[in-house]
């Protein structure tokens, strides 16, 4: 009989056992120690989203150098400048300056390096020519003017503004391809979109090369984008069209040096 009191006494004091904190404690009558189980271990914090390949990092590096003109026409790219800018070995330099050669920005010459090609007088041609057609095309489509087209290219001239007062011209030529861009759109032609968006490069080149050169163009460009967008809401698709004209068709003067 006190065999068996004791016994009772020592599982009832088993049973009132507190488990320690951060552990758990697993109890049972034929048991007279508490075991302690360990703890889960915490799971491991998300990774952070995995580097670009090497090459990638390259050929966005040089790209936008070369869009922004910090890369000028003329200018000579050497794989081992590359490769000790972005913190890469030789090979995916290589690789990037390809591809940049395929879309037209780049000449490689063996052993010596890549050229960044200058814009040329037919390219300057051709660019704008294509700008035309499609944009002329667009915009007259756009008519009557949509709500949500008029507020998206608000959108865009204060963006362009903001952009201007902080003077950043990439912004603003950025800014400035999109708010045309918006309007090719909205003619729901997805193969003119396409072939509007092949132009895009081309163009912010040739936009940060002109307000460079002319930095009056800058608010000479908005107040441009204010009466096209002024045709289009008096519903003056003609009005428009004429607008869209001399606004694309002056980047060819202003390209080759004269402002006129």
């Amino acid at each position: 009989m006190e065999r068996l009191a004791a016994h009772r006494r020592l599982s009832g004091a088993v049973h009132r056992a507190r488990p320690h904190r951060g552990r758990a404690l697993l109890l049972h009558p034929s048991c007279i120690y508490a075991v302690r189980m360990p703890a889960a271990a915490p799971s491991p914090a998300p990774s952070s989203a995995p580097a670009p390949p090497a090459a990638e990092r390259v050929y966005h590096h040089v790209k936008e150098a070369v869009l922004d003109r910090r890369y000028e026409g003329g200018t000579l790219l050497t794989e081992g400048e590359l490769a000790q800018a972005v913190g890469v070995s030789r090979t995916p330099v290589r690789e990037a300056l390809l591809k940049l050669e395929m879309e037209g920005l780049l000449k490689l010459y063996p052993k010596k390096g890549a050229l960044v090609l200058a814009v040329s007088a037919q390219e300057i041609a051709d660019v704008v020519e294509t700008r035309l057609l499609v944009e002329e095309f667009a915009v007259r489509k756009a008519v009557p003017v949509p709500a949500r087209l008029v507020a998206r290219l608000e959108e865009l001239l204060e963006e362009q503004r903001l952009h201007a007062r902080e003077g950043d011209l990439r912004a603003v030529a950025v800014s400035d391809r999109c708010f045309h861009a918006e309007i090719v759109r909205n003619a729901g032609n997805q193969i003119l979109s396409k072939l509007y968006d092949q132009l895009r490069d081309r163009q912010l080149r040739m936009g940060v090369a002109v307000m460079e050169a002319h930095p009056d163009r800058i608010a000479k460009n908005i107040t441009e984008h204010t009466e096209i967008l002024e045709a289009l809401r008096a519903g003056d698709a003609e009005g428009a069209a004429r607008c869209v004209r001399a606004h694309v068709g002056r980047v060819r003067v202003l390209v080759r040096g004269d402002d006129r």
